[in-house]
């Protein structure tokens, strides 16, 4: 597992640019306030929006969740722990008067992005790009 990738992720990338080319700026794997060692994929502190583009096995997708054999009650007890601490972060953040926007890595890159801008558009009340 330890080759498995924590951050610039294939699906993560692709919104990285499409938000990059529409001009949005974004600290990529920033700290989160008042949380120490939880991190956003994306974080726009300016309009107060944390983006996180979850996977599916380490985040209980409902379509494509799955359980490995091996030592299966470890896994599904470390699968159920990430998911609630997912909530409680999510819980936090919007206490903290945050917006939150989880995407799973299956979902469409293109409708993932507009997303992302209709919850930016939505923290400031207008359309500009910073």
């Amino acid at each position: 597992m330890s080759r498995q990738a924590r951050r610039d992720t294939q699906p993560e990338l692709e919104l990285r640019r499409r938000l990059h080319r529409l001009g949005y700026r974004y600290r990529v794997n920033h700290p989160l306030p008042g949380m120490p060692r939880r991190r956003a994929d994306l974080t726009f502190t300016a309009r107060r929006v944390a983006v996180f583009v979850d996977g599916c096995f380490w985040h209980g997708c409902p379509e494509h969740a799955t359980s490995p054999r091996h030592n299966g009650v470890w896994w599904a007890e470390k699968l159920r722990r990430n998911v609630e601490r997912d909530r409680e972060t999510d819980s936090l953040l919007v206490d903290a008067g945050w917006t939150v926007v989880r995407i799973w890595e299956h979902e469409d890159p293109d409708l993932a992005t507009q997303r992302v801008v209709r919850a930016l558009t939505e923290a400031t009340g207008s359309g500009d790009c910073t």
